[in-house]
């Protein structure tokens, strides 16, 4: 009854609006049916519906706890500007708040909010224990040197720095759009500047270079996370009937849609490690197809030496990208950002599998219409939790103020050899170094090994808590319901055991 009382309220507000898509050639319009922060609301209204919750608690898991809006001045050549920034924490079930800092023209309010609260959801989901935070700056980072967006992030982070919006223990920052392992650096040495007994203060941002303190595999990490679930998704039969797909990732017609880090790395994976056909790359200057499947190291030196796909060689341009979108393909992977699979072009989707690698990019009533279609989809808060997971990782390693491998790496090794040293003596054969080196692993276990271990790990034990949860009621419920379902009972198992 909540979800479709605040859907009609939603309805009676008519907040039907246009979604501007800025183009190098111009602006695209296209008709969203309700903003970004509504679509979240009601999705996590659907699965509260599937619970029973304490009186008011469902608000309580909701509400965002603050939002703190800031503009600020900085002098960029002789000419002072003024910028306007966000950043909402949602909810401090766990400390600390944790969410990505991104620098667009698109960043408002209600869509930091909206991240913030899927922050909150995906941590749960995973059991990170991090709260829900997010940050925004309004600006196009392409319009400035590097050594104005170093001055306007510095800027940026001495603000929120002051005001508590950035903490080891309270509020954690990472990269996202029009950010990254640079910004993250700049940000974490305003902090150490402002706190400098703060022994722990590395770890109040993730994300940073490793010779920061940052993590080997943080870049990565969304895309290979996406790979992980995948790998995991297609051991269970039962679940890749739905998609009437079968087999694994080899030859599977794939389209991602955005080529950014998180694009690259999917495509990167999925495409060298498993076999799998990138037929189509969708981006903001239109989008590239090939039927037997892109190169995507050459697609990536091309990208970031034009910054465009047109003009690749091998490929086919579409000027329209957006209609790449409902071509056919096995799998479909958004990849950009929130509202690009709305009411409009949600029943002409064909893909029967669809991963959100992206925040919110498939909204409620889209989300409904795949779901009557069939549509296969893996939410958001699972499918890209790569990030947080690996982030949660480098915050660790942070407060440990020690390298993940470093005081095992040398028994690992140790163990190989004692193991092939009994084998030689027990069955009386000498095993030859190359097979002896692959089996000790003469190096040992390095940081990226077990962070890949840990992410993978993780990915797999969420599926299967998702699945087991689908199945716990008398109608099954679709990937999207169960994980809010399975997160929102988290957090508030965490509000009742704390008394509240």
């Amino acid at each position: 009854m909540e979800s479709k009382l605040i859907e009609k309220k939603i309805k009676d507000d008519n907040v039907e609006r246009q979604i501007y898509s800025t183009t190098e050639k111009g602006v695209q319009t296209h008709y969203d049916d309700y903003k970004f922060l509504d679509s979240v609301d009601l999705m996590v209204d659907r699965a509260i519906n599937e619970m029973k919750l304490p009186p008011g608690l469902s608000d309580q898991i909701k509400a965002c706890k603050s939002v703190y809006k800031i503009q600020f001045p900085v002098k960029i050549n002789r000419k002072i500007e003024v910028f306007t920034g966000w950043r909402a924490t949602h909810s401090e079930h766990r400390l600390p708040a944790k969410g990505g800092i991104r620098f667009d023209m698109n960043v408002n309010e209600q869509e930091v909010e909206a991240l913030a609260a899927l922050m909150t959801y995906k941590c749960a989901l995973v059991d990170v224990p991090f709260g829900g935070a997010k940050g925004g700056l309004l600006i196009d980072p392409s319009k400035y040197s590097v050594e104005n967006i170093e001055k306007i992030t510095r800027r940026f982070a001495l603000e929120l720095t002051k005001r508590g919006f950035i903490s080891s223990s309270r509020n954690v920052p990472a990269p996202d759009i029009g950010t990254g392992e640079r910004e993250m650096s700049w940000i974490a040495d305003v902090y150490r500047q402002l706190n400098s007994t703060d022994i722990n203060h590395l770890a109040a941002v993730t994300g940073k270079p490793v010779s920061q303190g940052g993590i080997n595999g943080r870049t990565e990490a969304v895309g290979r996370g996406i790979q992980y679930l995948l790998h995991e998704f297609f051991k269970h039969p039962a679940e890749v009937k739905k998609t009437r797909l079968s087999g694994n990732l080899e030859n599977k017609q794939i389209i991602i849609q955005g080529f950014g880090n998180v694009g690259f790395h999917t495509a990167k994976f999925l495409s060298e490690e498993d076999g799998g056909k990138i037929i189509a790359i969708i981006e903001k200057d239109g989008a590239i197809y090939n039927e037997r499947g892109l190169n995507i190291k050459k697609l990536s030196e091309y990208f970031r030496k034009y910054k465009k796909v047109e003009g690749f060689p091998d490929a086919k341009f579409i000027k329209d990208g957006n209609n790449v979108l409902q071509m056919q393909c096995d799998i479909l992977i958004p990849a950009a950002t929130e509202s690009q699979i709305t009411k409009n072009n949600a029943e002409k989707i064909k893909a029967p599998l669809i991963i959100e690698a992206a925040n919110g990019p498939i909204t409620y009533k889209a989300d409904n219409i795949l779901r009557e279609k069939g549509t296969v989809i893996i939410p958001d808060i699972y499918a890209n939790s790569g990030g947080v997971i690996v982030s949660y990782f480098e915050w660790i390693k942070n407060l440990s103020h020690i390298r993940f491998g470093r005081l095992e790496r040398r028994f690992d090794e140790l163990k190989g050899e004692k193991l092939i040293n009994l084998l030689e003596s027990v069955l009386n054969i000498k095993i030859n170094d190359d097979l002896k080196n692959t089996f000790t692993n003469s190096s040992g276990a390095v940081e990226l090994d077990l962070v890949r271990s840990g992410l993978d790990d993780t990915m797999r034990q969420t599926f299967q808590e998702i699945v087991k949860m689908m199945y716990r009621g008398k109608t099954p419920m679709d990937y999207r319901t169960t994980s809010y379902v399975l997160a929102i009972e988290k957090i508030a198992n965490s509000y009742i055991e704390m008394g509240i």
